[in-house]
């Protein structure tokens, strides 16, 4: 029987000591090889400037810009104090020239259409309020030609799978909210309806055991 999705939060993380939490987390996802970087990066996103939709402590967006030439990127994060955290990572990089964050809410970008040539996101359409929005917003900053990739959780990871993810999540906080997280998740028919009534039309998705992979072009 499919679980009824439960909305985590619309706010992000907020509390600093969650956010220190949340990027001793990330930072060992890193170490270990469990960032989405290769993933992006296949899927054609290789080039020129990228949006990325809630980077978090920012070491998705950081790990893009090591494995890439001649690239920028600005982050939208909806919390002041990650973006603090991300810049801190950012200076540890020494990337401070090629990447950028500002706060705010990607339901409303303060960018110009057909600013950047890539678009990205790990973890956080669970959390967007209205995704449809957010994914309007993106098509608009986008350039023509401009690529999309955003990879989440999903709502109907089987029971093994789920204990896979709760052992490499360290601490009760975050093993919690990595619960939390999947009962906000989408299913990937649930995204395929998303996108469907989306402004995108090329797009794809690709669901793995672990979750789901949307990539879509303007």
């Amino acid at each position: 029987m499919k679980r009824t999705r439960v909305i985590e939060t619309n706010e992000g993380i907020q509390a600093e000591a969650t956010v220190v939490n949340f990027n001793l987390m990330q930072r060992g996802h890193r170490d270990r090889g469990l960032l989405e970087t290769q993933s992006i990066i296949k899927n054609g996103l290789n080039n020129g400037i990228a949006i990325e939709i809630g980077p978090g402590p920012g070491y998705l967006g950081l790990e893009w810009l090591k494995a890439t030439k001649n690239t920028k990127l600005v982050g939208i994060e909806i919390s002041k104090a990650m973006i603090q955290q991300a810049e801190k990572n950012r200076n540890e990089y020494n990337l401070t020239t090629r990447a950028e964050y500002k706060e705010g809410n990607a339901m409303s970008c303060p960018f110009e259409e057909n600013t950047f040539d890539n678009a990205f996101s790990n973890g956080s359409l669970h959390e967007w309020e209205n995704p449809l929005l957010v994914l309007s917003e993106i098509y608009r900053v986008l350039k023509p030609g401009g690529k999309l990739f955003i990879s989440d959780l999903k709502r109907n990871s089987s029971l093994p799978v789920t204990i896979i993810m709760k052992s490499v999540t360290k601490g009760k906080a975050m093993k919690k909210g990595l619960i939390t997280s999947i009962e906000a998740a989408y299913t990937k028919e649930e995204l395929l309806r998303m996108c469907e009534w989306s402004v995108f039309e090329n797009f794809s998705i690709k669901e793995s055991p672990f979750g789901l992979e949307l990539t879509a072009e303007k």
